[in-house]
């Protein structure tokens, strides 16, 4: 990538608006990580918080949860969505040492490796089912027609929601993951928004864990609803956030990677030849996607103590962002890295965090992308854009909401 001159005074790293019409940063964060990888970032429009850039030193911080902390700033947004009100919600993301471990463990054994090759088939059949509805149009919106579908299905099922509320649940983690977005904010303002979708999750899910506790069932709900922490059932807040962490991270991010991949083999026909030749080159491919898309762009952590970074002080009580998408193209360790590459090795990308907070659905999201990729280069015929692609109006999450396009699927 060409390097732009920019005034540090006025670059964009935290505008919703400037990812929803430019995409990623991409020329900004390289700006930064060349010229001043620990920067200062002071707007109007956000609290002000330590830019990190580096891939080496997001590493270095997500592995110290004791010195950096979740709380209280799990990310950085802007001022118009103020973090949410204390006692809101609590889950993973916004946990620390030791509480972020106890209540990880209550579905860990959930996400393991094992746990999740015992989905293969179910995650393959999916997979099919939906390109099958798929292969019956040629006109269609890959988000809305395939990646949505997959996603929420798999999530849906893992945790016993009835096939009917699929939809809700869509709908919700539009509403909490971009609420500035003016398609999914329904409400005055973004933050009445996402204070509704998380009432209206909170309440669904509340009468879900009551069927549970009378009838427990083989499915996450029954498992987290039935869970304790401490020798105690799971508190309220906790309990419910619970739920909504699951459902927003176990479809939103999945889903935009899914996207992301396919836009990402539409713009290199040359490799997604390359991959339609070799079926070994799936797996490598899926973690090419997660670098490039790098779906979750940011999360916050705040310093416990001065804590000094290439010759920078980042003082008690100030914030640091980690934006992993920027991590993932640092020219100190990937080769190349402006170029996508379904072949690429090593790919040491960070797409899924790092330290104690890595993702937990981590093996979920690879074995979903693995079979949407391996099943695309056997049946996806042809596959043009027909319209613009729209993203997301977030700098939280890279969400793409539209990808119209015109294909042909083999039945």
């Amino acid at each position: 990538m060409t390097e732009h001159p920019f005034d540090p005074a006025t670059l964009d790293l935290a505008t919703p608006e400037h990812y929803e019409q430019h995409g990623y940063p991409h020329a900004e964060w390289t700006w930064v990580r060349n010229h001043d990888p620990v920067f200062w970032y002071e707007r109007p429009n956000v609290d002000p918080f330590w830019a990190i850039t580096k891939h080496a030193d997001i590493i270095r911080i997500g592995k110290q949860p004791e010195l950096f902390l979740n709380e209280p700033r799990m990310a950085v947004f802007t001022k118009d969505l103020p973090p949410p009100d204390e006692g809101t919600s609590r889950h993973l993301l916004n946990m620390d040492p030791p509480d972020h471990g106890r209540y990880r463990k209550v579905t860990s054994h959930w996400f393991t490796p094992r746990a999740i090759r015992a989905m293969d088939d179910k995650v393959a059949r999916v997979t099919r089912e939906v390109l099958d509805e798929a292969a019956g149009i040629t006109d269609g919106d890959f988000v809305r027609d395939v990646s949505a579908k997959i996603t929420i299905a798999v999530i849906a099922e893992m945790l016993g929601v009835p096939r009917p509320d699929w939809d809700k649940l869509f709908r919700w983690t539009n509403e909490i993951i971009a609420p500035q977005d003016p398609d999914f904010q329904h409400a005055a303002t973004p933050k009445e928004t996402i204070d509704q979708a998380r009432i209206d999750l909170f309440m669904y899910f509340d009468d879900l864990v009551r069927q549970r506790r009378a009838a427990p069932n083989e499915d996450i709900v029954s498992v987290v609803g039935n869970g304790q922490v401490n020798g105690e059932p799971l508190p309220p807040v906790e309990l419910l956030s619970y739920f909504m962490l699951l459902v927003v991270a176990g479809n939103e991010t999945t889903r935009n990677a899914m996207t992301g991949g396919l836009l990402a083999l539409l713009e290199h026909p040359a490799e997604w030849d390359k991959l339609r030749r070799d079926p070994e080159l799936v797996d490598p491919a899926v973690e090419e996607i997660v670098r490039w898309t790098n779906p979750v762009i940011q999360f916050a952590r705040t310093a416990t103590q001065d804590f000094e970074l290439r010759g920078k002080t980042i003082r008690t009580g100030e914030s640091v962002c980690l934006f992993y998408a920027s991590g993932n193209r640092d020219e100190e360790i990937f080769h190349d890295p402006f170029a996508f590459r379904v072949d690429r090795d090593p790919n040491p990308h960070i797409g899924f965090g790092m330290g104690e907070h890595v993702c937990l659905g981590a093996h979920l999201a690879r074995l979903e992308l693995r079979h949407a990729f391996a099943q695309l280069r056997e049946r996806l015929v042809r596959c043009e854009l027909s319209g613009p692609v729209e993203r997301v109006r977030s700098s939280f999450v890279g969400g793409i909401k539209r990808a119209p396009m015109r294909w042909q699927i083999l039945a």
